[in-house]
Protein backbone atom coordinates (compact mmCIF):
# COMPACT_ATOMS: atom_id res chain seq x y z
CA UNK A 1 0.00 0.00 0.00
CA UNK A 2 1.06 3.34 -0.75
CA UNK A 3 1.36 6.25 1.81
CA UNK A 4 -0.31 9.35 1.79
CA UNK A 5 2.06 12.42 2.47
CA UNK A 6 0.17 15.60 3.47
CA UNK A 7 1.78 18.76 2.96
CA UNK A 8 1.18 21.38 5.26
CA UNK A 9 0.98 25.12 3.81
CA UNK A 10 3.89 27.90 4.71
CA UNK A 11 2.03 30.51 6.66
CA UNK A 12 3.61 32.94 4.73
CA UNK A 13 5.80 32.26 1.42
CA UNK A 14 8.99 34.12 0.95
CA UNK A 15 8.40 34.48 -2.92
CA UNK A 16 8.64 38.46 -3.83
CA UNK A 17 5.51 39.33 -6.20
CA UNK A 18 6.00 42.41 -8.16
CA UNK A 19 2.88 43.66 -8.54
CA UNK A 20 1.29 46.89 -10.60
CA UNK A 21 -2.02 47.34 -8.83
CA UNK A 22 -2.20 50.54 -6.09
CA UNK A 23 -5.04 51.30 -3.53
CA UNK A 24 -8.07 50.69 -4.31
CA UNK A 25 -7.73 48.04 -7.46
CA UNK A 26 -5.26 46.33 -5.74
CA UNK A 27 -7.74 46.00 -3.02
CA UNK A 28 -10.85 44.81 -5.37
CA UNK A 29 -8.72 42.05 -7.02
CA UNK A 30 -9.44 39.00 -5.48
CA UNK A 31 -5.87 37.30 -6.61
CA UNK A 32 -3.97 40.04 -5.34
CA UNK A 33 -6.31 41.29 -2.23
CA UNK A 34 -4.44 40.61 1.58
CA UNK A 35 -7.13 42.80 3.28
CA UNK A 36 -5.81 43.60 6.71
CA UNK A 37 -2.74 40.53 6.15
CA UNK A 38 -1.00 43.85 4.34
CA UNK A 39 2.22 44.47 5.79
CA UNK A 40 3.26 47.96 7.14
CA UNK A 41 5.46 47.90 4.28
CA UNK A 42 3.19 47.16 2.25
CA UNK A 43 0.34 49.24 2.73
CA UNK A 44 3.14 52.11 2.73
CA UNK A 45 4.27 51.11 -1.14
CA UNK A 46 0.79 50.22 -2.15
CA UNK A 47 -1.10 53.37 -1.01
CA UNK A 48 -3.19 51.42 1.16
CA UNK A 49 -2.13 52.66 4.78
CA UNK A 50 -5.50 55.09 4.74
CA UNK A 51 -7.55 52.29 3.03
CA UNK A 52 -7.20 49.70 6.03
CA UNK A 53 -7.20 49.51 10.27
CA UNK A 54 -4.28 49.64 11.40
CA UNK A 55 -3.65 45.78 12.87
CA UNK A 56 -1.86 43.89 10.61
CA UNK A 57 -3.41 40.51 10.70
CA UNK A 58 -1.83 36.90 10.18
CA UNK A 59 -3.98 34.61 7.63
CA UNK A 60 -4.66 32.36 10.83
CA UNK A 61 -6.07 34.98 12.60
CA UNK A 62 -8.56 36.32 9.13
CA UNK A 63 -9.39 32.71 8.96
CA UNK A 64 -11.23 32.66 12.06
CA UNK A 65 -12.65 35.62 11.52
CA UNK A 66 -14.36 34.45 8.37
CA UNK A 67 -15.35 31.20 10.06
CA UNK A 68 -17.06 32.83 12.42
CA UNK A 69 -18.89 34.72 10.19
CA UNK A 70 -19.88 31.51 8.12
CA UNK A 71 -21.05 29.99 11.25
CA UNK A 72 -23.24 32.52 11.63
CA UNK A 73 -25.24 31.84 8.33
CA UNK A 74 -28.50 29.45 9.29
CA UNK A 75 -28.68 28.11 5.94
CA UNK A 76 -26.72 26.02 3.72
CA UNK A 77 -27.47 28.56 0.59
CA UNK A 78 -26.85 31.42 3.11
CA UNK A 79 -23.10 29.82 3.54
CA UNK A 80 -22.54 29.24 -0.29
CA UNK A 81 -23.45 32.38 -0.88
CA UNK A 82 -21.03 33.85 1.87
CA UNK A 83 -18.15 31.73 0.82
CA UNK A 84 -19.12 32.99 -2.87
CA UNK A 85 -18.05 36.74 -2.06
CA UNK A 86 -15.25 35.75 -0.16
CA UNK A 87 -13.66 34.12 -3.57
CA UNK A 88 -14.92 37.42 -5.33
CA UNK A 89 -12.95 39.16 -2.36
CA UNK A 90 -9.63 37.41 -1.84
CA UNK A 91 -8.16 34.20 -3.41
CA UNK A 92 -5.93 33.26 -0.80
CA UNK A 93 -8.24 33.62 1.97
CA UNK A 94 -11.15 31.86 0.51
CA UNK A 95 -9.06 29.13 -0.12
CA UNK A 96 -7.17 28.92 3.42
CA UNK A 97 -10.34 29.03 5.07
CA UNK A 98 -11.35 26.15 2.58
CA UNK A 99 -8.36 23.64 3.07
CA UNK A 100 -8.95 24.31 7.08
CA UNK A 101 -12.10 22.87 6.72
CA UNK A 102 -12.43 21.04 3.65
CA UNK A 103 -14.65 17.90 4.52
CA UNK A 104 -17.51 20.09 5.75
CA UNK A 105 -17.45 23.57 3.25
CA UNK A 106 -16.70 21.45 0.51
CA UNK A 107 -20.52 20.11 0.51
CA UNK A 108 -21.43 24.29 0.35
CA UNK A 109 -19.29 24.90 -2.89
CA UNK A 110 -20.10 21.83 -4.13
CA UNK A 111 -22.94 19.42 -4.32
CA UNK A 112 -25.50 19.44 -2.67
CA UNK A 113 -25.63 23.57 -1.52
CA UNK A 114 -24.15 24.78 -5.03
CA UNK A 115 -27.32 22.54 -7.16
CA UNK A 116 -29.67 25.14 -4.94
CA UNK A 117 -27.84 27.95 -6.08
CA UNK A 118 -27.55 26.76 -9.91
CA UNK A 119 -31.46 26.89 -9.26
CA UNK A 120 -31.71 30.18 -8.19
CA UNK A 121 -28.99 31.19 -10.11
CA UNK A 122 -31.04 34.37 -11.79
CA UNK A 123 -32.82 35.66 -8.31
CA UNK A 124 -29.44 35.08 -6.15
CA UNK A 125 -27.19 37.28 -9.40
CA UNK A 126 -25.00 40.11 -7.92
CA UNK A 127 -22.08 39.74 -10.43
CA UNK A 128 -20.69 37.77 -13.03
CA UNK A 129 -18.39 35.06 -12.90
CA UNK A 130 -16.46 33.30 -15.81
CA UNK A 131 -16.69 33.56 -19.57
CA UNK A 132 -20.40 33.35 -20.89
CA UNK A 133 -20.58 32.49 -24.54
CA UNK A 134 -24.46 32.31 -25.68
CA UNK A 135 -25.28 30.96 -29.04
CA UNK A 136 -26.84 34.49 -29.40
CA UNK A 137 -23.53 36.36 -29.81
CA UNK A 138 -21.83 33.73 -31.47
CA UNK A 139 -20.50 35.77 -33.88
CA UNK A 140 -18.19 37.54 -31.49
CA UNK A 141 -17.30 34.43 -29.60
CA UNK A 142 -13.69 34.83 -30.74
CA UNK A 143 -13.37 38.64 -29.62
CA UNK A 144 -15.30 37.72 -26.41
CA UNK A 145 -13.04 34.60 -25.66
CA UNK A 146 -9.90 36.94 -26.20
CA UNK A 147 -11.12 39.69 -24.14
CA UNK A 148 -10.72 37.38 -21.34
CA UNK A 149 -7.95 35.55 -21.69
CA UNK A 150 -5.26 37.65 -23.81
CA UNK A 151 -2.19 37.59 -22.17
CA UNK A 152 -3.03 34.48 -19.70
CA UNK A 153 -1.04 31.49 -19.49
CA UNK A 154 -4.78 29.33 -19.30
CA UNK A 155 -4.19 25.88 -18.07
CA UNK A 156 -7.46 24.77 -17.25
CA UNK A 157 -10.93 25.47 -18.70
CA UNK A 158 -14.18 24.02 -17.17
CA UNK A 159 -17.31 24.24 -19.53
CA UNK A 160 -20.97 23.45 -19.54
CA UNK A 161 -23.87 23.92 -21.68
CA UNK A 162 -25.72 22.87 -18.51
CA UNK A 163 -28.34 20.45 -19.79
CA UNK A 164 -27.84 18.01 -17.24
CA UNK A 165 -26.56 19.80 -13.98
CA UNK A 166 -26.36 17.43 -10.60
CA UNK A 167 -28.92 15.70 -10.91
CA UNK A 168 -31.27 18.77 -11.54
CA UNK A 169 -31.55 18.63 -15.50
CA UNK A 170 -31.28 21.68 -17.47
CA UNK A 171 -30.58 25.19 -15.69
CA UNK A 172 -29.48 27.49 -18.66
CA UNK A 173 -27.26 30.01 -18.12
CA UNK A 174 -27.28 29.10 -14.24
CA UNK A 175 -24.43 26.33 -15.30
CA UNK A 176 -21.93 28.42 -15.14
CA UNK A 177 -22.26 27.69 -11.07
CA UNK A 178 -21.34 24.31 -12.01
CA UNK A 179 -17.91 25.38 -14.03
CA UNK A 180 -16.91 27.57 -11.37
CA UNK A 181 -17.28 24.74 -8.59
CA UNK A 182 -15.35 22.66 -10.08
CA UNK A 183 -13.25 24.86 -10.92
CA UNK A 184 -12.57 25.52 -7.26
CA UNK A 185 -12.29 22.00 -6.52
CA UNK A 186 -8.84 21.64 -8.89
CA UNK A 187 -7.38 24.66 -7.12
CA UNK A 188 -8.81 23.48 -3.90
CA UNK A 189 -7.76 19.77 -4.34
CA UNK A 190 -5.12 19.44 -6.88
CA UNK A 191 -3.39 23.10 -6.44
CA UNK A 192 -4.36 24.68 -9.71
CA UNK A 193 -3.36 28.80 -9.49
CA UNK A 194 -6.98 30.20 -10.27
CA UNK A 195 -5.22 32.42 -12.40
CA UNK A 196 -4.65 30.03 -14.48
CA UNK A 197 -7.99 28.36 -15.00
CA UNK A 198 -11.50 29.69 -16.75
CA UNK A 199 -14.72 29.06 -16.63
CA UNK A 200 -17.70 29.04 -19.21
CA UNK A 201 -21.05 28.43 -19.82
CA UNK A 202 -22.36 27.81 -23.41
CA UNK A 203 -25.52 29.39 -23.12
CA UNK A 204 -27.17 27.56 -26.20
CA UNK A 205 -30.74 28.45 -24.94
CA UNK A 206 -32.58 25.91 -22.11
CA UNK A 207 -35.92 23.64 -22.24
CA UNK A 208 -36.73 24.65 -18.62
CA UNK A 209 -40.46 26.70 -18.76
CA UNK A 210 -39.68 27.64 -15.09
CA UNK A 211 -36.72 29.63 -16.64
CA UNK A 212 -38.05 30.47 -19.38
CA UNK A 213 -41.07 31.68 -18.11
CA UNK A 214 -39.29 33.51 -15.54
CA UNK A 215 -39.14 37.30 -16.01
CA UNK A 216 -35.60 37.65 -13.60
CA UNK A 217 -33.61 34.71 -15.52
CA UNK A 218 -30.83 36.12 -16.88
CA UNK A 219 -29.92 33.79 -20.26
CA UNK A 220 -30.64 33.57 -23.61
CA UNK A 221 -34.47 33.10 -23.44
CA UNK A 222 -34.77 30.18 -25.81
CA UNK A 223 -35.79 26.45 -26.32
CA UNK A 224 -32.00 25.16 -26.28
CA UNK A 225 -30.20 24.73 -29.89
CA UNK A 226 -30.32 21.20 -31.45
CA UNK A 227 -28.74 19.37 -33.73
CA UNK A 228 -26.44 21.14 -36.49
CA UNK A 229 -26.46 24.58 -35.21
CA UNK A 230 -25.78 22.82 -32.06
CA UNK A 231 -22.29 21.23 -33.32
CA UNK A 232 -21.25 23.89 -35.25
CA UNK A 233 -21.11 26.53 -31.96
CA UNK A 234 -19.17 24.03 -29.92
CA UNK A 235 -17.05 23.16 -32.98
CA UNK A 236 -16.45 27.03 -32.72
CA UNK A 237 -15.86 26.88 -29.40
CA UNK A 238 -13.25 24.19 -29.36
CA UNK A 239 -10.99 25.35 -32.02
CA UNK A 240 -10.51 28.53 -30.27
CA UNK A 241 -9.04 26.71 -27.42
CA UNK A 242 -6.75 24.96 -30.41
CA UNK A 243 -5.88 27.66 -31.61
CA UNK A 244 -5.05 30.33 -28.92
CA UNK A 245 -4.96 28.41 -25.52
CA UNK A 246 -3.22 24.86 -27.31
CA UNK A 247 -2.19 23.47 -24.42
CA UNK A 248 -4.93 23.64 -21.83
CA UNK A 249 -6.86 21.09 -20.26
CA UNK A 250 -10.93 21.46 -21.92
CA UNK A 251 -13.18 19.61 -18.65
CA UNK A 252 -16.87 18.95 -20.01
CA UNK A 253 -18.98 18.56 -17.47
CA UNK A 254 -22.38 18.15 -16.95
CA UNK A 255 -23.78 18.04 -20.74
CA UNK A 256 -26.91 15.84 -21.71
CA UNK A 257 -26.99 12.37 -22.67
CA UNK A 258 -27.71 12.86 -26.31
CA UNK A 259 -23.94 14.98 -26.39
CA UNK A 260 -21.56 14.27 -23.51
CA UNK A 261 -20.28 11.11 -24.90
CA UNK A 262 -20.22 11.92 -28.32
CA UNK A 263 -18.45 15.32 -27.82
CA UNK A 264 -15.83 13.50 -25.88
CA UNK A 265 -15.15 11.04 -28.75
CA UNK A 266 -15.47 13.57 -31.21
CA UNK A 267 -12.47 15.77 -29.86
CA UNK A 268 -10.36 13.28 -27.30
CA UNK A 269 -7.58 12.90 -30.25
CA UNK A 270 -7.71 16.42 -31.30
CA UNK A 271 -7.12 18.35 -27.72
CA UNK A 272 -6.56 17.07 -24.05
CA UNK A 273 -10.41 16.82 -23.55
CA UNK A 274 -11.58 14.85 -20.46
CA UNK A 275 -16.00 14.68 -19.35
CA UNK A 276 -16.17 14.25 -15.66
CA UNK A 277 -19.46 12.53 -15.51
CA UNK A 278 -17.80 9.89 -17.97
CA UNK A 279 -14.42 9.52 -17.25
CA UNK A 280 -14.16 10.96 -13.60
CA UNK A 281 -17.02 8.72 -12.28
CA UNK A 282 -15.56 5.87 -14.23
CA UNK A 283 -12.00 6.58 -12.75
CA UNK A 284 -12.85 6.63 -9.09
CA UNK A 285 -15.18 3.66 -9.59
CA UNK A 286 -12.52 1.69 -11.50
CA UNK A 287 -9.91 2.29 -8.09
CA UNK A 288 -12.70 1.30 -5.88
CA UNK A 289 -12.82 -1.77 -8.09
CA UNK A 290 -8.99 -2.07 -8.02
CA UNK A 291 -8.69 -1.87 -4.42
CA UNK A 292 -11.48 -4.31 -3.89
CA UNK A 293 -10.04 -7.09 -6.00
CA UNK A 294 -6.82 -6.50 -4.28
CA UNK A 295 -8.67 -7.78 -1.09
CA UNK A 296 -10.50 -10.72 -3.06
CA UNK A 297 -7.03 -11.61 -4.94
CA UNK A 298 -9.03 -11.80 -8.26
CA UNK A 299 -8.19 -10.04 -10.82
CA UNK A 300 -10.69 -7.32 -13.37
CA UNK A 301 -11.02 -10.03 -15.94
CA UNK A 302 -12.43 -12.66 -13.35
CA UNK A 303 -15.71 -10.90 -12.71
CA UNK A 304 -18.54 -10.61 -13.81
CA UNK A 305 -20.07 -6.83 -14.13
CA UNK A 306 -23.79 -5.38 -13.49
CA UNK A 307 -24.35 -2.45 -15.13
CA UNK A 308 -27.87 -0.87 -13.28
CA UNK A 309 -28.18 2.82 -14.86
CA UNK A 310 -27.09 3.16 -18.81
CA UNK A 311 -26.63 7.18 -18.84
CA UNK A 312 -23.52 9.05 -19.30
CA UNK A 313 -22.17 7.55 -16.15
CA UNK A 314 -23.73 3.93 -16.08
CA UNK A 315 -21.41 3.52 -19.74
CA UNK A 316 -18.93 5.80 -18.79
CA UNK A 317 -17.77 3.00 -15.55
CA UNK A 318 -18.72 -0.04 -18.40
CA UNK A 319 -16.21 1.30 -20.64
CA UNK A 320 -13.72 2.40 -17.89
CA UNK A 321 -13.28 -0.74 -16.69
CA UNK A 322 -13.44 -2.59 -19.64
CA UNK A 323 -10.66 -0.79 -21.48
CA UNK A 324 -8.43 -1.33 -17.68
CA UNK A 325 -9.25 -5.23 -18.56
CA UNK A 326 -7.96 -4.56 -21.80
CA UNK A 327 -4.70 -3.03 -20.88
CA UNK A 328 -4.11 -4.73 -17.08
CA UNK A 329 -5.40 -8.68 -17.91
CA UNK A 330 -4.96 -8.38 -22.07
CA UNK A 331 -7.98 -9.13 -22.47
CA UNK A 332 -9.39 -8.78 -26.26
CA UNK A 333 -11.90 -5.71 -26.69
CA UNK A 334 -14.90 -8.26 -27.88
CA UNK A 335 -14.38 -10.90 -24.84
CA UNK A 336 -13.89 -7.65 -22.52
CA UNK A 337 -17.11 -6.04 -23.66
CA UNK A 338 -18.60 -9.49 -22.49
CA UNK A 339 -18.40 -9.26 -19.23
CA UNK A 340 -20.77 -6.61 -19.05
CA UNK A 341 -24.69 -6.49 -18.33
CA UNK A 342 -26.21 -3.21 -18.67
CA UNK A 343 -29.61 -2.78 -17.44
CA UNK A 344 -31.35 0.87 -17.85
CA UNK A 345 -35.28 2.14 -17.56
CA UNK A 346 -36.23 -0.78 -20.33
CA UNK A 347 -34.89 -3.77 -18.43
CA UNK A 348 -31.40 -5.55 -19.78
CA UNK A 349 -29.99 -4.02 -22.75
CA UNK A 350 -30.32 -6.68 -25.04
CA UNK A 351 -31.35 -7.07 -29.15
CA UNK A 352 -34.85 -7.08 -29.23
CA UNK A 353 -35.22 -3.27 -27.82
CA UNK A 354 -34.58 -2.13 -31.29
CA UNK A 355 -32.56 1.35 -32.14
CA UNK A 356 -35.59 3.23 -30.46
CA UNK A 357 -34.34 1.76 -27.02
CA UNK A 358 -30.70 1.58 -27.62
CA UNK A 359 -28.39 4.88 -28.12
CA UNK A 360 -25.65 4.62 -30.25
CA UNK A 361 -23.01 4.55 -27.61
CA UNK A 362 -24.34 1.19 -26.21
CA UNK A 363 -24.11 -0.74 -29.01
CA UNK A 364 -20.63 -2.70 -27.77
CA UNK A 365 -22.82 -4.02 -24.72
CA UNK A 366 -25.63 -5.27 -26.22
CA UNK A 367 -26.96 -8.51 -25.18
CA UNK A 368 -27.45 -11.43 -27.69
CA UNK A 369 -31.29 -12.37 -27.90
CA UNK A 370 -30.71 -15.90 -27.87
CA UNK A 371 -28.87 -15.57 -24.19
CA UNK A 372 -31.91 -15.12 -22.40
CA UNK A 373 -34.59 -16.76 -24.31
CA UNK A 374 -35.52 -19.03 -21.34
CA UNK A 375 -35.39 -15.96 -18.91
CA UNK A 376 -38.88 -14.59 -17.42
CA UNK A 377 -39.91 -11.04 -18.42
CA UNK A 378 -42.13 -8.52 -17.38
CA UNK A 379 -45.77 -7.64 -19.30
CA UNK A 380 -43.79 -5.40 -21.79
CA UNK A 381 -41.18 -7.98 -22.68
CA UNK A 382 -38.21 -6.91 -20.33
CA UNK A 383 -35.88 -8.54 -18.92
CA UNK A 384 -35.38 -7.19 -15.32
CA UNK A 385 -32.48 -6.45 -12.60
CA UNK A 386 -33.52 -9.45 -10.29
CA UNK A 387 -33.75 -11.86 -13.13
CA UNK A 388 -30.69 -10.60 -14.99
CA UNK A 389 -28.90 -10.80 -10.81
CA UNK A 390 -30.11 -14.35 -11.18
CA UNK A 391 -28.67 -15.37 -14.61
CA UNK A 392 -25.00 -14.01 -14.29
CA UNK A 393 -24.59 -14.48 -10.81
CA UNK A 394 -22.51 -10.83 -10.83
CA UNK A 395 -19.45 -10.69 -8.70
CA UNK A 396 -19.68 -6.55 -9.52
CA UNK A 397 -22.67 -4.84 -9.07
CA UNK A 398 -22.85 -0.79 -10.00
CA UNK A 399 -25.66 0.90 -9.70
CA UNK A 400 -26.16 4.99 -11.10
CA UNK A 401 -29.42 4.69 -12.10
CA UNK A 402 -30.88 7.12 -9.52
CA UNK A 403 -33.47 4.88 -8.61
CA UNK A 404 -33.52 4.33 -4.67
CA UNK A 405 -34.08 0.83 -3.30
CA UNK A 406 -33.54 -1.00 -6.20
CA UNK A 407 -31.34 -3.65 -4.92
CA UNK A 408 -33.57 -5.03 -2.74
CA UNK A 409 -33.34 -7.85 -0.31
CA UNK A 410 -33.92 -10.32 -2.98
CA UNK A 411 -31.38 -8.97 -5.37
CA UNK A 412 -28.93 -8.87 -2.85
CA UNK A 413 -28.80 -12.20 -1.33
CA UNK A 414 -29.37 -13.54 -5.22
CA UNK A 415 -26.14 -12.10 -5.61
CA UNK A 416 -24.46 -13.36 -2.47
CA UNK A 417 -25.39 -16.67 -3.29
CA UNK A 418 -23.48 -16.52 -6.33
CA UNK A 419 -20.24 -15.34 -4.84
CA UNK A 420 -18.49 -15.25 -1.49
CA UNK A 421 -17.21 -11.27 -1.43
CA UNK A 422 -19.98 -9.62 -3.56
CA UNK A 423 -18.59 -6.31 -5.02
CA UNK A 424 -21.82 -3.10 -4.84
CA UNK A 425 -21.38 0.36 -5.36
CA UNK A 426 -24.85 2.47 -4.95
CA UNK A 427 -23.43 5.24 -6.50
CA UNK A 428 -26.51 7.67 -7.27
CA UNK A 429 -27.02 10.89 -6.08
CA UNK A 430 -28.33 12.45 -3.37
CA UNK A 431 -28.25 9.75 -0.55
CA UNK A 432 -32.18 9.11 -0.95
CA UNK A 433 -31.63 7.82 -4.57
CA UNK A 434 -29.31 5.25 -3.37
CA UNK A 435 -29.79 2.09 -4.65
CA UNK A 436 -29.11 0.39 -1.65
CA UNK A 437 -28.42 1.80 1.88
CA UNK A 438 -24.56 0.47 2.51
CA UNK A 439 -25.78 -0.96 6.04
CA UNK A 440 -28.58 -2.98 4.55
CA UNK A 441 -26.57 -4.03 1.81
CA UNK A 442 -23.94 -5.13 4.75
CA UNK A 443 -26.29 -6.89 6.82
CA UNK A 444 -28.18 -8.93 4.15
CA UNK A 445 -24.22 -9.75 2.72
CA UNK A 446 -23.41 -10.93 6.78
CA UNK A 447 -21.06 -8.70 6.41
CA UNK A 448 -19.22 -9.81 3.43
CA UNK A 449 -19.96 -7.28 0.74
CA UNK A 450 -17.07 -4.91 -0.55
CA UNK A 451 -19.17 -1.81 -0.19
CA UNK A 452 -18.76 2.05 -2.10
CA UNK A 453 -21.41 4.51 -2.61
CA UNK A 454 -21.69 7.74 -4.34
CA UNK A 455 -23.08 9.95 -1.20
CA UNK A 456 -21.39 9.76 2.41
CA UNK A 457 -22.77 7.16 4.80
CA UNK A 458 -21.90 5.89 8.15
CA UNK A 459 -20.18 2.92 8.98
CA UNK A 460 -21.67 -0.34 9.06
CA UNK A 461 -21.53 -3.08 11.60
CA UNK A 462 -20.04 -6.22 10.97
CA UNK A 463 -21.40 -9.74 12.73
CA UNK A 464 -18.23 -9.42 15.41
CA UNK A 465 -19.33 -5.77 16.61
CA UNK A 466 -16.51 -3.58 14.23
CA UNK A 467 -17.21 -1.10 12.17
CA UNK A 468 -17.01 -1.59 8.57
CA UNK A 469 -16.13 1.95 6.57
CA UNK A 470 -18.10 2.95 2.95
CA UNK A 471 -16.18 4.16 0.97
CA UNK A 472 -17.11 7.32 -1.25
CA UNK A 473 -17.08 7.53 -4.64
CA UNK A 474 -16.33 10.78 -4.70
CA UNK A 475 -15.14 11.87 -7.97
CA UNK A 476 -13.47 14.75 -6.44
CA UNK A 477 -10.76 11.91 -4.69
CA UNK A 478 -9.36 11.24 -9.04
CA UNK A 479 -10.71 13.94 -11.48
CA UNK A 480 -8.59 17.27 -10.01
CA UNK A 481 -5.02 14.63 -10.26
CA UNK A 482 -5.98 13.70 -13.66
CA UNK A 483 -6.54 17.11 -15.12
CA UNK A 484 -3.38 18.13 -12.49
CA UNK A 485 -1.53 15.39 -14.52
CA UNK A 486 -2.24 16.12 -17.62
CA UNK A 487 -1.69 19.87 -17.13
CA UNK A 488 1.92 19.22 -15.57
CA UNK A 489 3.08 17.26 -18.58
CA UNK A 490 1.12 19.31 -21.25
CA UNK A 491 0.31 16.44 -23.20
CA UNK A 492 -1.59 16.62 -26.50
CA UNK A 493 -4.41 13.99 -24.82
CA UNK A 494 -6.01 12.66 -22.13
CA UNK A 495 -5.35 8.77 -23.00
CA UNK A 496 -7.16 5.76 -21.33
CA UNK A 497 -3.79 4.97 -20.10
CA UNK A 498 -3.66 7.90 -18.30
CA UNK A 499 -6.65 7.75 -16.49
CA UNK A 500 -6.11 3.87 -15.70
CA UNK A 501 -2.47 5.01 -14.26
CA UNK A 502 -4.35 7.45 -12.11
CA UNK A 503 -6.84 5.24 -10.66
CA UNK A 504 -4.30 2.58 -9.98
CA UNK A 505 -2.72 4.81 -8.10
CA UNK A 506 -5.59 5.99 -6.13
CA UNK A 507 -6.32 1.81 -5.57
CA UNK A 508 -2.71 1.67 -3.91
CA UNK A 509 -3.65 4.27 -1.10
CA UNK A 510 -6.78 2.49 -0.15
CA UNK A 511 -6.89 2.06 3.25
CA UNK A 512 -8.24 -1.77 2.51
CA UNK A 513 -5.44 -2.62 1.59
CA UNK A 514 -3.90 -2.43 5.16
CA UNK A 515 -7.11 -2.95 7.11
CA UNK A 516 -9.77 -5.06 5.54
CA UNK A 517 -12.67 -2.93 7.87
CA UNK A 518 -11.61 0.03 6.06
CA UNK A 519 -12.55 2.28 3.46
CA UNK A 520 -12.25 0.83 0.01
CA UNK A 521 -10.63 4.89 -1.08
CA UNK A 522 -9.21 7.29 1.34
CA UNK A 523 -10.94 9.52 3.19
CA UNK A 524 -12.17 12.86 1.47
CA UNK A 525 -9.62 15.16 4.17
CA UNK A 526 -7.23 13.03 2.09
CA UNK A 527 -8.23 14.42 -1.28
CA UNK A 528 -5.57 16.48 -2.14
CA UNK A 529 -2.74 14.36 -0.88
CA UNK A 530 -4.44 11.32 -3.09
CA UNK A 531 -4.66 13.80 -6.12
CA UNK A 532 -1.27 14.88 -5.94
CA UNK A 533 -0.20 11.30 -6.25
CA UNK A 534 -2.71 10.06 -9.07
CA UNK A 535 -1.51 13.63 -11.14
CA UNK A 536 1.97 11.97 -10.78
CA UNK A 537 0.89 8.61 -12.15
CA UNK A 538 -1.21 10.39 -14.61
CA UNK A 539 2.32 12.35 -15.39
CA UNK A 540 4.74 9.54 -15.65
CA UNK A 541 2.38 7.64 -17.72
CA UNK A 542 2.10 10.47 -20.68
CA UNK A 543 5.92 10.48 -20.70
CA UNK A 544 5.22 6.40 -21.16
CA UNK A 545 3.10 6.88 -24.10
CA UNK A 546 5.47 9.77 -25.54
CA UNK A 547 2.67 12.46 -25.67
CA UNK A 548 4.43 14.91 -22.97
CA UNK A 549 5.14 18.32 -24.48
CA UNK A 550 7.68 19.68 -21.49
CA UNK A 551 10.93 19.43 -22.09
CA UNK A 552 12.04 17.73 -18.61
CA UNK A 553 12.41 14.22 -18.25
CA UNK A 554 9.63 11.91 -16.33
CA UNK A 555 12.22 11.45 -13.39
CA UNK A 556 11.76 14.95 -12.42
CA UNK A 557 7.72 14.77 -12.25
CA UNK A 558 7.36 14.53 -8.67
CA UNK A 559 9.38 17.63 -8.08
CA UNK A 560 7.90 19.65 -10.81
CA UNK A 561 4.20 18.72 -9.70
CA UNK A 562 4.96 19.63 -5.94
CA UNK A 563 6.97 22.80 -7.34
CA UNK A 564 3.69 24.00 -9.63
CA UNK A 565 1.17 23.75 -7.20
CA UNK A 566 -0.66 26.83 -6.08
CA UNK A 567 -0.99 26.91 -2.35
CA UNK A 568 -3.23 29.56 -0.39
CA UNK A 569 -0.40 31.64 1.11
CA UNK A 570 0.48 35.30 0.96
CA UNK A 571 3.48 36.04 -0.58
CA UNK A 572 5.32 39.58 -0.54
CA UNK A 573 4.65 42.43 -2.91
CA UNK A 574 6.94 45.05 -4.19
CA UNK A 575 5.19 47.87 -6.65
CA UNK A 576 6.39 47.79 -10.03
CA UNK A 577 4.94 49.90 -12.55
CA UNK A 578 5.97 46.97 -15.32
CA UNK A 579 4.56 44.09 -12.66
CA UNK A 580 1.43 41.63 -12.67
CA UNK A 581 -2.28 42.96 -12.47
Amino acid sequence: MQKLVKTMFPVYSELILKVALRGEALLTSPRWNKGTAFTREERNAFGLTGRLPSRVNTIEEQCERAYDQLRSRESPIQKNLFLQSLREQNWVLYYSLLTRHLKELTSIIYTPTEAEAITNYSHLFRRSEGLFLSFLDQDSMERDFLEQTRGKDIELIVCTDAEAILGIGDQGVGGIGISSAKSALYTLLAGINPAKALSVTLDVGTDNETLLNDNLYVGWPSKRIRGVEYDKFIDKFVQLIRKHQPHCLLHFEDFGVTNAQRLLELYRNEHSVFNDDIQGTGAVTLAALMAAIRVTKSKLADQRYVIFGAGSAGLGIAKQIRDAIILTDGMSRGEANKKFYLVDRFGLIKQSLGPNKIRLALEEFVRPDEEWSHVPTNDMGEIELLEVVRKVRPTVLVGCSTKGGAFTEVVVRTMKEGCERPIIFPLSNPSNLVEVDPKDANDWTDGMALLATGSPFPPAKMPNGKDYVIAECNNALIYPGLGFGSMLSQSRRMTDGMIIAGAQRLAALSPALKDPDSGLLPDFQDAPAANLEVAIAVAEQAFDEGIQGVSWIKKQVRTKAEEKQWKPVYGRYEYDEQGAK
